[in-house]
């Protein structure tokens, strides 16, 4: 059993839960979430908790229902508080701009780097060089993060590049002359 799974999801007081069927509902003041789980799970809602348990005791069943409790413990938080990331752009030319839903990033590169923002994500921008990534939705914020990221991850010698703020990056020697 998952020790993980077996945890009910408190329903924070600023939080709206439903659960219709295999499809749980969260509302609250960051936004509305939805999402439609595994039919391996059971989902139900008691005292004011979500409670996950699985169908029955296969192999599936018990990997879903910790993964439906998480996740529907991340949506609750969501929509209540809110998640961030936080980028910095090391280099010199290195900037972003937001053009309507659309972030454009110059990077070094001879076209400019273009990421489509989700609804419900919000991009703000200062000093042109750092980025915040916030939403109710933890997997589209670390998504839209991963994306922004890809496109030059920081590399180990000048430090040049996306830095997500708090991860770290071990930085290497260069090449010695003889």
């Amino acid at each position: 059993m998952s020790r993980i799974g077996k945890l009910p999801v408190p329903i924070l007081d600023k939080a709206k839960v439903s659960v219709d069927g295999q499809t749980v509902s969260v509302e609250g003041p960051k936004g509305k979430l939805e999402k439609t789980f595994d039919s391996a799970v059971n989902i139900e809602i008691t005292d004011n908790t979500v409670c996950v348990k699985p169908v029955d005791d296969s192999r599936h069943a018990r990997a879903m229902y910790g993964t439906a409790r998480s996740i529907i413990d991340n949506m609750v938080q969501g929509v209540v508080e809110g998640y961030s990331k936080k980028l910095e752009i090391k280099g010199v030319g290195f900037r972003a701009a937001l053009v309507g839903n659309k972030l454009d990033l110059a990077l070094g590169y001879s076209h400019p780097c273009i990421v489509d923002i989700p609804t419900g994500i919000t991009v703000t921008i200062k000093e042109n060089t750092k980025l915040t990534v916030e939403g109710a939705d933890k997997e589209a914020v670390g998504q839209v993060t991963a994306k922004i990221y890809s496109f030059y991850p920081a590399e180990p010698y000048k430090g040049k590049g996306v830095h997500i703020v708090g991860q770290y990056v071990r930085r290497k020697e260069g090449k010695k002359s003889a």
